[in-house]
């Protein structure tokens, strides 16, 4: 299992923590040191929805002004901009056997899916 996010997130803490209170190994891909591939983020966004992987909440995309917003309307240009800015990939995403099961941090989700 791969967890990709940031360490200082609350929300990817909260994951990690869930994880090892049940005792679930895993690997952690810090997007900051390691970066994300265009074809990764495709693949989240066909399973998740590009609307979902693009994290409207958080200061990156609060920072961009409502021009620059309106301009992300597709997942070609919703992907150039993860790209370059994964602090605004919703986080953790979670996969298992290289595929994306999991987004954000949900218990009930975890619990089904992983426990």
């Amino acid at each position: 299992m791969t967890v990709y996010g940031i360490p200082n997130c609350n929300t990817v803490k909260k994951s990690l923590d869930w994880l090892k209170e049940h005792q679930i190994d895993f690997e952690f891909h810090d997007f900051k040191k390691k970066g994300i591939t265009e074809e990764k983020l495709n693949e989240w966004c066909n399973t998740f929805g590009w609307e979902t992987v693009l994290n409207r909440k958080g200061l990156t995309w609060k920072k961009l002004t409502k021009e620059e917003q309106a301009k992300i309307d597709n997942q070609a240009l919703a992907v150039a901009y993860l790209k370059e800015n994964t602090s605004a990939i919703k986080r953790p995403v979670i996969e298992l056997n290289n595929k994306a099961v999991l987004i954000g941090f949900d218990d009930e989700n975890y619990l089904k899916t992983l426990a």
